[in-house]
């Protein structure tokens, strides 16, 4: 029951206070509208500046990704260490973004995003010149973790703000743009990399972040709205213990799927048994919290669930071709490498080019039918990777790929937007948490579950001695599998997801109430 000096309050009455919080109900926009008292107050924020802070944002966290991946051989000379040591620099930035990501988002939606995505940018700079200059191989992970903390802020808060950047109607194009952006980095990380290393060593690659993350840091000090707080109300409590928990059981679940190089031994199930225990007691932490960490009736609403249950799946799917494409290319082909680092970036390309376009076409006709028409166009790929011959070669490869990708590129663009879209402004910050969460944790799966998979499929525990027509046989049900996923993901779409597009998920379960209210009235 919300009440206001003793008496309760009615939903039109709740909502017609809300303006005071500082969000305007202009149905054609929904960005914060600034106060009178804040520092960049009666200016109205640039959209384009937003978003090109917010796309240097994604794009420094995907390319930090992804450009680590080649310097590995290197560190592993520089350092003298196993590459099992050296693996943490990669594994210390994921593990920190997965079980850190809908944390920090939830923070932003409690204290203010525009201060928090500031901090998560100073944060990233000074730790990335830290990586550069570490001296050592732990002193390099621990950098990676710090640089793990200011990326989960900045993908899961950039997301989060476009909402307060764009209008309703251009909803779509800008997440489209933010999903270029991060693909994009994700697509010139390998190349950059090497040409960097080649240049002037591995630490190269870390210290051209801070330019990038300063000029970020300018774009988002400069455009985007002020943090808004009504002073008459009082800030939420932080569910400390819920986010230890999430933490805890996140991370035992990432270690799960990560470690035993493939072989699935007793730490492995240990640590899965964690994970599982850790979400049920964070079911109950959550239930019993005065300000829990995550609204469990957010996860009951049609678009957010499935949302999130199908792009978990999907980027499992996408976790295949990076895990199977190099060795089938290189072992079942027999291409070079260079051949192989050059086909392995057409995925990414064709997800860049996708992105702009696809949000175009979401905020014209909508997102329903496009997200069938996504995983239905990956469905195809992954079938025609499943059935046809290796004696086709590269083009029966590469296309069945670009058609994946470009399903791919459309999904996560549409089934973005129709996630964020229903968000209330209160609860931003921690949707687009979970939306990269769930990215994350598919494609951790992936990397897990696909990669036994093909093993398994090969015949072999070591792949990269087995015979051509045995890696092109554990390639072909590998997709096969994925093909399988595919489906799991169009029946989950089948559930409704636009019978309430236009009312936020926070208030929707009210106007409900009050309706039926009202028509039980005399």
């Amino acid at each position: 029951m919300i009440t206001e000096n003793g008496r309760p309050l009615n939903v039109p009455q709740l909502l017609a206070r809300t303006p005071s919080m500082g969000w305007s109900h202009d149905p054609n926009r929904i960005n914060p509208v600034p106060s009178s008292s804040c520092p960049r107050a009666g200016r109205e924020p640039s959209p384009w500046l937003a978003l090109s802070g917010l796309s240097l944002c994604m794009l420094m966290a995907a390319l930090d990704t992804s450009i680590t991946n080649v310097a590995l051989p290197t560190m592993t000379q520089a350092f003298g260490v196993s590459f099992q040591s050296v693996q943490w620099v990669v594994l210390a930035y994921l593990l920190i973004i997965t079980t850190l990501i809908v944390s920090v988002g939830r923070l932003g939606d409690m204290i203010g995003r525009g201060r928090l995505i500031l901090t998560g940018l100073l944060v990233f700079t000074v730790a990335s010149a830290a990586c550069g200059a570490a001296p050592t191989l732990w002193l390099l992970v621990a950098a990676r973790a710090a640089q793990g903390v200011g990326a989960a802020v900045m993908m899961s808060l950039s997301l989060a703000f476009v909402g307060a950047v764009v209008s309703r109607e251009k909803i779509g194009s800008a997440i489209g743009l933010l999903g270029t952006m991060s693909a994009a980095g994700t697509a010139i990380g390998p190349s950059l990399g090497g040409v960097l290393i080649a240049a002037s060593g591995w630490r190269a690659i870390f210290f051209v972040n801070p330019p990038l993350a300063l000029l970020a840091l300018v774009l988002v000090f400069r455009s985007l709205p002020t943090d808004i707080r009504n002073p008459g109300t009082d800030r939420p409590g932080f569910d400390l213990r819920g986010t230890l928990l999430l933490a805890l059981t996140l991370g035992a679940y990432a270690l799960a799927m990560t470690i035993g190089h493939g072989r699935f031994g007793a730490v492995n199930f240990g640590l899965l048994v964690t994970a599982v225990v850790g979400i049920a007691l964070f079911r109950l932490d959550e239930k019993s919290a005065a300000s829990p960490l995550i609204q469990l009736t957010m996860l009951g609403d049609h678009v957010v669930s499935s949302g999130l249950a199908m792009s978990t799946l999907v980027s499992t799917v996408m976790m295949s071709t990076l895990v199977v494409g190099p060795f089938y290319l290189s072992h079942a082909l027999g291409l070079g490498s260079a051949r192989v680092g050059l086909l392995m970036s057409v995925g990414p390309i064709v997800v860049a080019l996708t992105g702009v376009p696809a949000g175009r076409i979401v905020d014209r006709v909508g997102s329903g039918r496009l997200t069938y028409l996504g995983l239905l166009t990956m469905l195809m790929g992954a079938t025609l990777l499943a059935v046809l011959p290796s004696s086709i070669g590269v083009p029966g490869y590469l296309m069945p790929i670009i058609v994946i990708t470009f399903g791919y590129g459309l999904f996560q663009t549409t089934n973005n937007t129709a996630v964020m879209k229903e968000a209330h402004p209160d609860q931003r910050g921690v949707i687009s948490g979970l939306l990269s969460l769930s990215r994350n944790l598919g494609l951790i799966t992936g990397a897990s579950v696909m990669g036994a998979v093909f093993a398994l499929a090969s015949g072999t525990s070591e792949v990269a001695i087995a015979r051509p027509n045995e890696v092109a046989t554990g390639m072909r049900t590998t997709f096969g599998v994925a093909a399988v996923l595919l489906g799991l993901a169009l029946i989950v779409a089948r559930r409704p997801r636009d019978r309430a597009a236009h009312q936020p998920i926070q208030y929707r379960h009210l106007r409900s109430r009050a309706l039926s209210g009202q028509s039980r009235s005399p």
